[in-house]
């Protein structure tokens, strides 16, 4: 995929070594179609590696993107440079005003708040809100997964006895949805959190199907009912050593962490982990871009409707 970033972006430079077809703005302005305006709010606190992993799994299609980095006015991030925010990033305030084909909200690290405790979770309620009308699909990752189905359906989150890391095999519940296209029957995905939410209050609305679920670490992938928002609890987009490198994190913080289920080579920490999910990540994010945001938004953004629920 053509996706259109900025061509002093790390991200750039990274993934034009990967042989990913990224295209610099002066390029795609010489095209005449309309790209897919999409936006990626990144609320995790490594923007740079999570904005890489993210247009690594949005670049595997033909489709064009213009891509808008949106980060929280209410929180500021101490682990990105002030350069990198200021130059890439833009805030909720500067793009109220327009409309997107789709958005992604990533995960971050404050499972262990409630909502309310969130510094920057009026500011998230309120772009949830402008999303109903002013974005036509959005695709919600781990934390933003779970404080999505809070924020429109009221699902609760549950504090899990110890935290689920590693990486678990899932299986489909609806092979037949356009999300699910090309899937296994059963495949690999990780995931790394503290909370959990729970099928029978997902059930229990009426509005969501759940798509696939793991026995060991429980809802995967659910969607709603109208086919315009996406919740995934896990994290796809993860690179091979990013569960490494948490572990590592909190080992040296003294936090004695758990050793990642099904990672490691042998359970052994010392060993290199391999990436055994790469493939249904780029299909999960392909599928979503094709079926849900490329054949369905309608070509005049303004032409949106409120989504409801």
């Amino acid at each position: 995929m053509p996706i259109k970033i900025p061509k002093n972006l790390p991200a750039y430079e990274v993934l034009t070594d990967e042989n990913i077809f990224v295209m610099d703005e002066e390029r795609a302005t010489s095209q005449e179609i309309r790209p897919l305006k999409l936006a990626v709010l990144n609320l995790m606190p490594t923007k740079i590696t999570t904005e890489t992993q993210i247009i690594r799994l949005l670049s595997n299609t033909p489709l064009q993107l213009d891509l808008t980095l949106l980060s929280m006015e209410s929180h500021r991030s101490v682990n990105t440079s002030e350069e990198h925010m200021s130059t890439f990033y833009r805030n909720f305030s500067d793009i109220r005003d327009q409309r997107f084909d789709g958005l992604i909200i990533t995960g971050a690290p404050v499972e262990n708040l409630e909502y309310s405790e969130v510094d920057y979770w009026s500011e998230l309620c309120d772009i949830m809100e402008w999303s109903k009308k002013n974005v036509y699909s959005t695709f919600h990752i781990c934390w933003a997964a779970m404080a999505g189905l809070y924020y429109h359906y009221g699902i609760e989150k549950y504090k899990l006895p110890k935290k689920k890391s590693g990486v678990f095999e899932h299986r489909t519940l609806m092979p037949s949805h356009p999300l699910l296209r090309g899937f296994d029957e059963e495949f690999s995905a990780p995931h790394s959190r503290h909370t959990e939410v729970r099928t029978e209050d997902i059930e229990k609305t009426g509005k969501l199907d759940i798509l696939a679920v793991s026995e060991e670490a429980g809802v995967y992938i659910a969607a709603s009912k109208r086919r315009r928002l996406f919740y995934v609890m896990g994290h796809s987009e993860y690179d091979a050593e990013t569960l490494a490198l948490e572990y590592q994190r909190d080992y040296e913080r003294g936090l004695s962490p758990d050793i990642p289920l099904h990672y490691f080579p042998n359970d052994d920490p010392t060993l290199v982990p391999k990436n055994t999910w790469r493939a249904h990540a780029h299909l999960l994010f392909s599928n979503w871009l094709n079926y849900f945001v490329y054949q369905n938004t309608p070509y005049d953004l303004a032409k949106i409707e409120e989504m409801g629920e």
